[in-house]
């Protein structure tokens, strides 16, 4: 289990670890002032845990601010911007996917130019900001629309008004992009892997993120939404923006215990340099024998070497030596024109997983109705679970989140070692087969999902009074969002390990983004789906299916649409992953003895 743990630790870091001293002034010392000496890599001495307050803090009141805002943002959008259903759904997908695809960025950024210490000081202070930016658009009565009339007639927001908006959320996209994918390898980096004490501490400190993690979601799905929406907006943001400053001051009161690694450049470079060799040298015959590829040895014993395959052979051209292109010393005279066979097998890798990784956005378009429809239906239905006291509709979310935490370890605990006997792989089952019932059971969310709204409109119909409540009790969404639990549990943990194990590990800060990426993917092909329905259906004096006034649309519809394109996306799933060739071997016992497997969807291959 420790082993796993680190794994998923290694997944999220930047690049490979190297110590700096932690012996340096108040301000940090230049993250390119390390020697790389691996001898004194050894030499160095971590802040450990002494660090991890400050660390460990800076992330939680990042998250606080986001995911609490995120979980409530529609009904803020629809409430207090009176914005109807469809743009208050484009604006949540246009950010949500800016927000996922941003930490690319910000990895780049770190890994090239700045390092991880920087990226996050910079990205915290641009969070904190835009959390004011919010704070003040509820305090300032001229920077929001005025309340609803009694006839419940309501203003839209101004351009200034929506424009204060935009550039909050742009803040806080942009301290995403710096916090996400830096906070963890930043972490890593304050213990010394090379020793037993360093390794546990890492697997500690991978279970303190994560539960940190876990009671942040809680805390921002139910107070923190219960405040915004029962008490006042002004205090259920202007406190995670109070919070968002103590963890800045925190993050630089520890500056004198932090190491600090060098930013080394970023394996997006070399992705690019490949292609562009290979596209100028395409008129080239490939060479039958491996000597007149370039194969210069590796610096450092940091990253693994992979040897040049036959997949993908075009990406081979840019490893072929040419006229001139060696130095006398051996080395490469362009690397624009000539790269290392590593380079070529590193780019190999991100082109081998795309189709995989496009078979994720389907999946994770049904994932993302929860923060948006299924909050319109919320408000519609029954929430009193006294008659005091409603459930916040932007806390129904945690139905999801308790489900993977009651299933992960019934899974992990019980059902994989038994599986495990009968399949004899290390996981129970596969990695795409994991990631494939993950598929299943997002397209039966969705099917569940329509079912309902059918339900509880024909409810509402019948029986709603003036507004239009149906008298359906809320817990009605609780199967589809079990359901939509379910799938995040196989195929977002799927994914994470899929890609940790299918990139070397210099290439880890790649393999996370992917995983953002196809969450952003997933909001933009929500925006486009919504806008495409909104536009082409209710002709002929009827409403359309995403009216405003959701008793009147056919909500369901839209359902049923994201649940025939998983199905689609299933089949597609189905055929990419026949094809596909885990770049690792899974060993498992049996009887004391090493069995090593190549394991593909359909089964297994000795």
């Amino acid at each position: 289990m420790q082993a796993s743990q680190e794994n998923e630790v290694r997944s999220s870091s930047c690049f490979p670890t190297r110590f700096l001293s932690s012996k340096s002034p108040p301000s940090p010392p230049p993250e390119n002032e390390y020697d790389g000496d691996k001898t004194a890599l050894k030499q160095k001495k971590p802040g450990g845990w002494k660090s991890m307050p400050y660390i460990l803090g800076n992330e939680t009141c990042e998250r606080m601010a986001t995911i609490g805002l995120l979980a409530n943002f529609m009904v803020f959008l629809r409430t207090q911007f009176h914005l109807d259903q469809v743009m208050a759904s484009n604006v949540i997908n246009i950010w949500s996917g800016i927000t996922n695809f941003l930490p690319l960025i910000g990895a780049f950024i770190s890994d090239a130019y700045l390092g991880r210490f920087r990226t996050i000081a910079c990205a915290s202070v641009a969070s904190f900001m835009g959390m004011v930016t919010l704070t003040l658009i509820v305090w300032i009565r001229e920077l929001h629309p005025p309340i609803c009339n009694v006839s419940n007639q309501c203003i839209g927001p101004t351009k200034i008004q929506f424009g204060v908006l935009a550039l909050s959320l742009g803040l806080l996209s942009i301290g995403s992009a710096g916090i996400r994918p830096c906070s963890i390898p930043f972490g890593v980096d304050q213990f010394d892997s090379s020793t037993e004490e360093g390794r546990r501490g890492i697997a500690s400190f991978f279970n303190w993120y994560y539960m940190s993690f876990t009671v942040v979601l809680i805390i921002a799905l139910t107070l923190v939404v219960y405040i915004q929406t029962s008490v006042s907006w002004l205090l259920g943001l202007g406190a995670p923006t109070l919070l968002m400053l103590c963890s800045i001051i925190l993050f630089f009161i520890g500056v004198k215990l932090y190491v600090y690694v060098k930013p080394e450049g970023s394996v997006f470079t070399g992705i690019v340099q490949v292609m562009v060799a290979a596209f100028k040298k395409r008129n080239l015959k490939l060479p039958v024998h491996d000597g007149e590829y370039y194969d210069p040895p590796l610096k450092g014993n940091f990253v693994k070497k992979l040897p040049l395959t036959n997949k993908l052979r075009f990406f081979n051209k840019a490893a072929l030596i040419t006229e001139g292109e060696i130095l006398s010393d051996g080395t490469n005279s362009n690397p624009w024109r000539l790269c290392s066979t590593q380079k070529v097998e590193e780019t190999k890798c991100l082109f081998k997983v795309i189709p995989i990784w496009a078979s994720g956005i389907i999946c994770f378009t049904a994932m993302a109705q929860q923060g948006t429809f299924t909050v319109s239906q919320a408000l519609q239905m029954n929430r009193h679970l006294t008659a005091n006291f409603q459930i916040p509709a932007g806390s129904l979310s945690v139905i999801s989140m308790i489900t993977i935490g009651l299933w992960l370890p019934v899974y992990d605990r019980i059902l994989v070692p038994y599986i495990r006997k009968v399949t004899r792989v290390e996981g129970g089952i596969t990695l795409l087969q994991r990631m494939g019932v993950g598929i299943v059971f997002s397209l039966l969310s969705m099917v569940v999902a329509g079912l309902v709204e059918r339900m509880r409109r024909a409810s509402a119909l019948a029986h709603a009074g003036p507004d239009g409540i149906a008298p359906l009790t809320v817990f009605w969404l609780a199967p589809q969002l079990i359901l939509m639990g379910f799938a995040e549990a196989f195929n977002i943990i799927g994914q994470i390990e899929f890609y940790n194990k299918e990139f070397p590990e210099n290439m880890s800060s790649l393999a996370n983004s992917l995983f953002s990426c196809t969450m952003a993917g997933a909001s933009y092909l929500s925006t486009f789906l919504v806008n495409v329905v909104h536009k082409t259906t209710g002709k002929d004096g009827r409403p359309d299916w995403l009216s405003n006034d959701i008793n009147k649309g056919r909500l369901e519809n839209l359902y049923f649409l994201i649940a025939g394109l998983g199905v689609l996306n299933l089949g597609y799933f189905l055929w990419v992953a026949r094809g596909y060739t885990y770049k690792s071997r899974f060993d498992i016992e049996d009887d004391k003895q090493d069995l090593g497997f190549d394991i593909e969807l359909n089964g297994i291959k000795k």
